[in-house]
C-alpha cells in the first residue's frame, strides 16, 4: 500500500505511538457482552504465503480454503475493482461454512473514487453492489468505503446524503485520507458526530506517513482497523505491542466487533506478524485466538 509510505531509513524517527482514546469512544459504555475479534489480511490469492501457511503444491483456486483455515476475517480488497456476480459471492461464503468467518467487502472504486457519490451511476452502482455482497449471507462483515485523497471535507454534504441512503440493517466502515478532515478541529469532530449518529465505523488507518488517520474515534458497533507494517521493521512490533494494549482496553467497552486488518509492503510478511499479533493478544488478553499454521518463517518473527 502506498498510502503513508516513507522511505525505510526514517522509520525510526516517527513518534508511532497511539494517541489516546478520541471523545466518542471515551463514551463508550462498559462491555455487556465482550467484543468478537476478526484479524487477516486484505487478499488471499498470495502465491508467495503457498510453503508459508499454503502447503507445496496449493493450487490457486484453493487459496481460500487455506486462507480461511488461517483467519477469520479478510478486508476483501478484490470487489474494490469489479461487482462480483452472486454466484461467485455464494461459492465464497460456501467455502466459509461451518466457521465465523467474515468477509468484509471494500466499495467498487467506481463509486469511491471515480464518482462524486450523487450521480444516478453512483447510486446504480452502489445497488448492484449490495445486491452482489449481500449474498455473503452470514459471513458478511462490515462493508468498506475507502475514499480518495482527493475527496476533501468541501463535498461533505454529498457524502453525509450517500451514507444517509446507505441500508441500516448493514454495518458500514469510512476511511478518508484529505488531511483536512483531520486538521481542522470543527470538521473533525463534525465528521465522526455524523458517522456517530449513522452508526457508521470510522476507519482507523495506522500508516507510518499518515499519523493523522490513527485518530483513535470508535463511532459504530464495528471497529475497522488497517494496521500497515513495514516489512518487519522492529517498529512493526513496538506498535503491535502498543495495539495489543489499546485492544485489551477496548475489549472492556460496549463494541460489537473489532476488525483488525494486516497490510505490509511485501505481503509475504502478513502472516507472521499477524501471529505475532494473535500471540500477543492471547497472552496479554487471555484469549484463545486462532494463530496462522505456519509451514515456516521468513525473518526475525518475534522482532
Amino acid at each position: 500500500m502506498e498510502f503513508g509510505k516513507i522511505d525505510r531509513s526514517l522509520l525510526d524517527k516517527v513518534n508511532f505511538r497511539l494517541p489516546e482514546d478520541g471523545n466518542f469512544t471515551k463514551q463508550l459504555k462498559p462491555a455487556v457482552k465482550q467484543p468478537k475479534l476478526f484479524l487477516g489480511g486484505a487478499k488471499w490469492g498470495r502465491k508467495e504465503w503457498v510453503g508459508l501457511i499454503y502447503p507445496t503444491k496449493t493450487k490457486e483456486s484453493e487459496f481460500l480454503d487455506y486462507y480461511i483455515k488461517n483467519f477469520n476475517g479478510i478486508e476483501l480488497n478484490t470487489t474494490h475493482y469489479q461487482i462480483y456476480p452472486e454466484a461467485t459471492i455464494q461459492k465464497w461464503a460456501e467455502k466459509a461454512k461451518g466457521t465465523d468467518f467474515k468477509f468484509c467487502p471494500k466499495f467498487p472504486q467506481s463509486i469511491s473514487h471515480y464518482s462524486d457519490l450523487s450521480s444516478t451511476k453512483a447510486y446504480a452502482d452502489t445497488d448492484r453492489f449490495l445486491a452482489s455482497v449481500i449474498n455473503f449471507g452470514e459471513h458478511l462483515g462490515p462493508l468498506f468505503l475507502q475514499l480518495s485523497e482527493r475527496f476533501g471535507p468541501q463535498r461533505r454534504e454529498a457524502l453525509f446524503s450517500y451514507l444517509q441512503k446507505l441500508p441500516k440493517d448493514l454495518a458500514i466502515t469510512l476511511e478518508v485520507r484529505h488531511p483536512d478532515w483531520f486538521g481542522n478541529s470543527e470538521i473533525r469532530n463534525e465528521l465522526f458526530h455524523v458517522l456517530n449518529e449513522l452508526s457508521v465505523g470510522a476507519v482507523i488507518t495506522d500508516v507510518s506517513g499518515r499519523r493523522d488517520c490513527a485518530h483513535m474515534e470508535v463511532t459504530s458497533p464495528a471497529t475497522f482497523i488497517r494496521f500497515v507494517g513495514n516489512g518487519l521493521h522492529s517498529t512493526d512490533y513496538e506498535r503491535i505491542d502498543d495495539w495489543v494494549k489499546r485492544i485489551k482496553s477496548w475489549l472492556q467497552k460496549d463494541i460489537k466487533e473489532i476488525h483488525f486488518y494486516m497490510h505490509q509492503p511485501d505481503e509475504l510478511y502478513t502472516p507472521q506478524l499477524t501471529d505475532y499479533l494473535i500471540r500477543e493478544l492471547n497472552k496479554q488478553c487471555s484469549l484463545s485466538l486462532q494463530t496462522p499454521k505456519l509451514i515456516e518463517t521468513t525473518g526475525d518473527l518475534f522482532g
